[in-house]
């Protein structure tokens, strides 16, 4: 497997962080974005879109990072991390389409801001934030994983840009069940940190 990553993109961070947390042989590219290289006639032939992550394997191509979690999953038959059963599986898709969702007009729209100079308005993105957030702080009362009582690829499409919130700006403190959560991620065999970035609240 190779997959074309770039380290700031949490979409690509939380494809590497499951390719590592099931121990997959996979060999990391590093697409050059500042440089264009995401639309360059090779790359877009993988991704029509230009977006980071793309997973090749043999003659198999997956972009986009959830689709990539899911084809992992399955194809390393890994049920714990995706299962079968109808509602069981349900539940973790609930997730991913909130992590494509609210978490990414969030948490990750404040952080475009403050990395990268996305044209977002602020309040308005730190607000939908703050939203999601209460959101996963209600659901992580009482639990230990947002989906079921082991970690799931829910809990890896959430993670990156959960935890990098206050890179965004949007402070993580008042968060208690999901700080804690964060810490039970970053516990894992496999774990691979997101890179930090100067930008935002400076935390710890």
């Amino acid at each position: 497997m190779k997959l074309f990553h770039m380290a700031l993109s949490g979409h690509a961070h939380r494809a590497r962080l499951f390719l590592s947390l099931v121990g997959a042989d996979c060999e990391i590219v590093e697409v050059d974005l500042a440089a264009g290289a995401h639309k360059t006639p090779d790359f877009l032939a993988l991704n029509p879109f230009g977006q980071v992550p793309v997973l090749v394997d043999g003659d198999v191509v997956v972009p986009d990072s959830n689709a990539i979690l899911v084809y992992v999953a399955k194809t390393l038959g890994r049920t714990d991390w995706l299962p079968e059963d109808a509602l069981a599986a349900a539940r973790v898709q609930r997730w991913l389409s909130v992590a494509a969702g609210p978490i990414a007009f969030g948490p990750a729209a404040a952080r475009l801001i403050t990395v990268f100079g996305a044209r977002f308005d602020t309040a308005e993105v730190i607000a939908r934030a703050h939203q999601i957030l209460g959101h996963l702080e209600a659901e992580l009362t009482g639990r230990d994983w947002i989906a079921a009582d082991h970690p799931t690829i829910a809990d890896v499409a959430l993670y990156s840009y959960v935890a990098a919130a206050p890179e965004g700006n949007v402070d993580l403190g008042p968060y208690s069940e999901i700080r804690a959560w964060l810490g039970r991620i970053e516990a894992l065999p496999g774990f691979v940190p997101f890179p930090t970035t100067a930008a935002g609240l400076r935390v710890g």
